[in-house]
């Protein structure tokens, strides 16, 4: 595979297009505490396994996987590192260890959700006696919606939440069943889906309205916190569950694939890498600027993956072809299983 090994030693050279957003510290878990007291500390430290384990796998229910029992009863099997962050609040930050961590998801049947993930705007209504705010990156109030989504694995990005988005951004708009009057002032920021949250406070809590888009699919629901850093939390919570499905293989539904990728190039191989990571991806065929692999996973999940990438699926009944302009013909390596074409837009 001389042609793969040549994409991998000098697509550092080329400048690589940015598609999906990488999530910072996918690894790093920051646990609020009451104390550094030991007990608190082996609390906090248990906490921080079940949020990691949910943010790599997008499966609310991966704590309680009886394979994993072992590791939450002493966490530092799978920790490299931690310490005390005084804040405030008072945390733990604590740094997991990928290979070690990674292994114990696989020995336990649990597929596992990459770096690279949809970058989602959030259009994120503040209503309380005091008057309302739209969310801009720049304030204090912005603070907490970071916190959480970095807490719960999604790359965040935030509006400016100037004079013309402060009027864009009404309970109306973003409580209205399609977000047409968001999507004009959204394109500048480039996100892969859109969020439009109205958070309201009565009563000493705070509830939420959310809605989330993504491409021709919408997801809605609601949320409550007492604060606002735990209003934030469970909305990022419930977001990043449903993104999860569209990325995350559920067990027993991932299949053998092979997939046609035309119109690569060395920048667009690494991205392509990084992107099939998740599904166990295998170069097995190089033809001009045809790369065959082969995947594990569901062609759903492959398709909203590459999707990220701005890849165009190619139909079946449409024969595909190489940069030399002959039939896009299967490699004699490629596994006879179901196949999926692509080319880069």
């Amino acid at each position: 595979m001389r042609i793969a090994r040549l994409f991998v030693l000098c697509f550092s050279l080329l400048g690589l297009p940015v598609f999906a957003a990488t999530v910072p510290n996918l690894y790093q878990v920051h646990e609020p505490v009451s104390s550094q007291q030991p007990g608190e500390r082996d609390a906090g430290l248990v906490r921080a396994l079940q949020t990691l384990l949910v943010r790599l796998t997008g499966n609310p229910q991966a704590p309680q996987n009886p394979a994993l029992a072992g590791y939450l009863k002493d966490p530092q099997q799978l920790i490299s590192q931690y310490a005390f962050e005084n804040g405030p609040p008072l945390a733990l930050v604590v740094d997991f260890d990928p290979t070690a961590t990674g292994n114990a998801l696989r020995a336990a049947g649990l597929p596992s959700w990459g770096a690279n993930r949809p970058a989602v705007l959030a259009w994120w209504l503040n209503e309380s006696a005091d008057g309302s705010s739209l969310v801009g990156d720049n304030q204090a109030s912005a603070e907490p919606l970071k916190r959480a989504a970095q807490n719960r694995g999604l790359p965040l990005r935030l509006p400016l939440a100037d004079l013309d988005e402060q009027i864009v951004g009404t309970p109306e708009n973003l409580t209205a069943a399609q977000p047409d009057a968001l999507r004009a002032a959204s394109e500048r920021y480039a996100a892969d889906a859109l969020l439009a949250v109205d958070a309201k406070e009565a009563d000493g809590k705070w509830q939420a309205q959310w809605r989330l888009w993504m491409g021709d699919s919408r997801e809605q629901g609601q949320a409550e916190g007492a604060t606002p850093d735990a209003l934030a939390d469970s909305v990022m919570l419930a977001v990043g569950n449903r993104l999860s499905t569209r990325f995350v293989a559920t067990p027993g539904a991932a299949t053998g694939l092979t997939l046609q990728v035309q119109g690569a190039t060395l920048a667009r191989y690494a991205e392509l890498q990084r992107l099939l990571d998740p599904f166990g991806a295998r170069l097995v065929g190089v033809r001009g600027d045809r790369l065959d692999y082969s995947v594990k996973a569901s062609p759903e999940q492959l398709r909203a993956q590459l999707g990220l990438a701005q890849l165009q699926e190619i139909p079946a009944d449409s024969v595909p072809v190489d940069a030399s302009g002959q039939p896009a013909a299967p490699s004699a390596a490629v596994p006879s299983s179901t196949q999926l074409n692509f080319r880069w837009q």
